[in-house]
């Protein structure tokens, strides 16, 4: 073949494989989460990465408030035209189901579900608690006495602290937060006795050896902290799942549908990209929004059951 040919096939190639233009030089991503809360630091992170595969300049608005509620509201009510997007987790589809608000999680579309994010249970470092026995030993023998941190009340995190009261049966009183930063305040001050997170909220606090991890809430242990056992290693059969993704309002048009699903691939492949989410011990696990709707759909009918068998749910 000619060297015009091969020369058509690699711009015919490049073509191709190109990043599908998105309409936008600007976006906002809304988060529910304080500054330096989990879906904070995941949207910063994500926009670093995401903003020159896409062409686009990102940025972080957090919404406070409601426990979500607020922040849902802002994308359900933004232009369907991708110019506003909302970091998923489950605390939107909770915070539905818990509380009468004006824009259920069933008000945004769905766009993807990008990693899963283990959970810890923590302690600061000066607590006489070396273990996860050792504390709940200790809410159990004076119950009614512990506080417990978490954070939004209609979170993940909330759910997962009020199940384990009940499995440990400890009576202890859970107080929740606006987001990871604030929880994290009161565990550093020994208001909490322990607290619950995830690694990207703790890391800073556990790199200064401030605080000590006592189990994660998986059901195989991290890699990256193969000496922490799990909950259910530890006697207690709490596992949770946090997904983080993002929507966005009603009827997004199909070409920024499609520009947010290759954008999210090619960054989870990308290197830099990996190596920080794998620090942070995230689990990638994309879903574009073809997949994402029915796993969100089928998140929220297994979290209504558990709602129901605490008590929380009619």
């Amino acid at each position: 073949m000619s060297r015009w040919w091969w020369a058509a096939l690699a711009l015919v190639a490049q073509v191709g494989h190109a990043q599908v233009p998105y309409p936008h030089k600007n976006v906002t991503l809304v988060t529910h989460s304080s500054p330096g809360g989990g879906s904070d630091v995941f949207l910063r992170v994500l926009a670093k990465h995401l903003g020159p595969k896409m062409g686009v300049h990102f940025a972080v608005e957090n919404v406070r408030g409601g426990s979500g509620a607020r922040a849902v509201s802002r994308v359900a009510q933004a232009p369907a035209d991708g110019s506003v997007l909302y970091a998923t987790t489950p605390t939107y589809i909770q915070t539905s189901m818990l509380s009468k608000v004006p824009h259920g999680y069933d008000s945004l579309m769905p766009v993807a579900i990008v990693v899963l994010d283990p959970e810890v249970l923590y302690t600061r470092a000066e607590s006489p608690h070396r273990t996860l026995a050792q504390a709940m030993a200790a809410a159990r023998a004076n119950p009614g006495k512990g506080r417990w941190g978490a954070s939004n009340p209609a979170s993940l995190e909330r759910i997962a602290m009020e199940r384990l009261n009940r499995m440990v049966q400890a009576r202890a009183a859970i107080v929740s937060h606006e987001g990871g930063g604030d929880q994290m305040i009161g565990v550093l001050n020994g208001t909490y006795d322990i607290g619950i997170g995830e690694i990207q909220e703790v890391r800073a606090q556990l790199e200064a050896n401030k605080i000590r991890l006592l189990a994660v809430l998986t059901d195989k242990r991290l890699p990256d902290f193969p000496q922490l056992a799990t909950a259910r290693e530890q006697g207690i059969d709490l596992v949770v799942t946090k997904f983080r993704g993002l929507a966005g309002p009603k009827n997004l048009p199909p070409d920024v549908l499609e520009a947010w699903s290759e954008g999210l691939q090619a960054v989870l492949a990308d290197p830099a990209y990996k190596g920080e989410y794998a620090r942070e011990s995230l689990v990638a696990s994309f879903m574009d929004h073809r997949q994402a709707g029915p796993f969100t759909e089928k998140f929220a009918g297994e979290l209504a059951a558990s709602l129901r068998e605490l008590g929380l749910l009619k």
